[in-house]
């Protein structure tokens, strides 16, 4: 038995505009600028994606990539529901770990001419943004521990 059963239910036009829906509750992780940019490079990463590119089989890159701009908001999020300022920040360390990932798979997808540069140049500033914001967000819950 369905608990939707009585409720209609519709889709937001994207994730991404999930991310606005008002009468839905908030995580605190939801709240956080670096989580909200990392769903708008995941949206940027499934619709590359989903376009394809004309190539049996698909490159590794391109699994490397969905996995990698997956777990940059995955470990926000894990990493922001930790009572520990230490436990927090290594999640946060793994978030910017997966961006990195991120950038050497769109890399990757250059040089094998299946992305062109100017598409890939976008991916890469959101990617310089998060892990920005990452690295704020490390400096804020250990500063003795940076070097």
């Amino acid at each position: 038995m369905s608990i939707l059963r009585n409720h209609s239910v519709t889709r937001p036009k994207s994730g991404v505009e999930a991310m606005h829906m008002k009468d839905e509750p908030v995580f605190d992780h939801e709240k956080l600028d670096v989580y909200r940019l990392s769903i708008e490079f995941q949206a940027w990463v499934g619709e590359l994606l989903d376009e394809g590119f004309g190539v049996r089989p698909k490159p590794s890159a391109t699994k490397h990539l969905d996995d990698a701009s997956t777990s940059i908001s995955n470990n926000i999020a894990e990493g922001n529901g930790k009572r520990s300022k230490p436990d927090r920040a290594r999640f946060i360390d793994i978030a910017c770990g997966s961006a990195f990932e991120c950038a050497a798979c769109i890399d990757a997808l250059v040089v094998r001419g299946l992305l062109d540069q100017g598409r890939a140049q976008t991916g890469k500033l959101l990617l310089h943004r998060i892990v920005s914001m990452l690295h704020k967000l490390r400096m804020r819950l250990c500063p003795a521990t940076q070097g």
